[in-house]
């Protein structure tokens, strides 16, 4: 039998332990542990069974959803979890302010009319002319060679009676220059 006695002791620890945590979580206070724990509730009973010792309004109720102050259940967070922080909506709004303030201004501004100095774009040929520019600089200088060299001989022609062989030999000078720049271009 004293397994049995033992056995009885651990359902009554369970059973204390279990109004306990069931108390803890009513929030109500704990049972008295004496031996009268039958006859507590049959007091209650007979002193006024329909007259509760406390309003109902300040009995704490457990749950999650429900607010005592409305009767009712919770409709959401008493403060919003971002109310310090700066979440990615507001900064998209900031973002999406600015740009609708800047195109207002530019549609001010466009009302002035267009600047068209502002938008002249490159012409076509722009990159062509770029690379030619470096080719034509060989050209320059031997057309500059070539001029002074029939300035130089063309002095030469008037103290002289050859003038004529001397223009044309100059000139012959400066086409063959010419030609070597075309040959050069064509690689």
């Amino acid at each position: 039998m004293s397994s049995h006695a033992s056995l009885s002791a651990a359902t009554d620890d369970r059973k204390a332990r279990l109004a306990k945590l069931k108390s803890l979580k009513r929030k109500e206070p704990e049972p008295s542990h004496d031996e009268d724990d039958q006859s507590a509730p049959d007091r209650q009973d007979s002193t006024s069974p329909h007259a509760p010792t406390q309003e109902v309004s300040h009995l704490h109720l457990s749950g999650r959803n429900y607010d005592p102050a409305v009767r009712g259940p919770k409709l959401g967070f008493e403060h919003a979890p971002t109310t310090n922080q700066e979440t990615l909506e507001e900064k998209a709004a900031e973002l999406e302010e600015e740009v609708r303030r800047k195109a207002a201004e530019e549609e001010q501004e466009g009302d002035k009319g267009i600047d068209l100095f502002k938008l002249q774009p490159k012409k076509p040929n722009w990159d062509l002319k770029r690379e030619l520019a470096k080719k034509m600089e060989i050209l320059n200088v031997r057309t500059d060679n070539a001029i002074a060299r029939l300035r130089i001989l063309g002095r030469k022609a008037e103290s002289t009676e050859s003038t004529l062989s001397c223009i044309l030999s100059g000139w012959a000078l400066l086409i063959k220059a010419f030609n070597g720049f075309q040959m050069s271009y064509k690689k």
